[in-house]
């Protein structure tokens, strides 16, 4: 018997469910939300084999959630749009709402009660156009130079310490990272706070940024 059309619709949105239905691909899925990566870079922030990585990738791109250019010799990957980042947002919150444990390993592992404290991206856009706050970007610069709020500065991580000299004391600092559940924001905000300076966590990263239609700007 043929099908109903309710029947073949549901199987190809079951392709996008199995797709995301591995926390390697769902990794993969937060490295490319930062920026375009060939194989072998995915490979290492995943620490997965490349061949490995490409099997995710390729399921990955037979659900349509991922793109692939050619650059020389070099295949590069990306999202297919931000649409992508807010299916992962979605996923997260209905994850958040739903199951116990994603809170109890949050309170595991971020449990600085004063780091966990956040403003979300009205708040921010508001106290920036106050000139309230220094809205520093924590990720790897790579991921900086693909595209970052305006006006943001960068720290990597390991240089937080050694570089808070060059941050300005008298406004609110704001840190932000890949997304809700990065670590950098909050090592950062404790970081800043230990060393008596104010700072705040943004609660979403910059691919929630760019979703939402806010402006990036990038590294000529």
């Amino acid at each position: 018997m043929q099908p109903s059309f309710k029947q073949q619709v549901n199987s190809q949105f079951a392709l996008i469910a199995q797709a995301l239905a591995s926390p390697q691909r769902l990794e993969i899925l937060d490295y490319l939300a930062q920026a375009e990566c060939s194989v072998e870079e995915l490979a290492r922030l995943t620490q997965l084999s490349v061949a490995n990585t490409s099997r995710h990738l390729q399921t990955l791109k037979q659900a349509a959630l991922v793109q692939v250019r050619t650059a020389g010799k070099h295949r590069r990957y990306s999202l297919a749009g931000d649409d992508v980042v807010q299916l992962i947002s979605s996923l997260r919150r209905t994850a958040e709402l739903h199951l116990a444990e994603v809170e109890r390993l949050a309170q595991t592992y971020l449990n600085d009660k004063a780091a966990l404290e956040a403003i979300n991206a009205d708040e921010l856009l508001a106290r920036m156009a106050r000139d309230e706050v220094t809205v520093l970007d924590v990720r790897p610069y790579a991921e900086y130079a693909a595209g970052h709020i305006p006006g943001a500065v960068h720290v990597a991580p390991e240089d937080l310490a050694s570089q808070l000299h060059s941050l300005d004391d008298s406004k609110t600092i704001v840190a932000y990272c890949r997304g809700a559940y990065c670590v950098y924001a909050f090592h950062a905000v404790q970081t800043l706070q230990q060393h008596g300076l104010s700072a705040l966590r943004l609660a979403e990263g910059l691919p929630e940024w760019r979703a939402a239609g806010l402006p990036v700007q990038r590294v000529n």
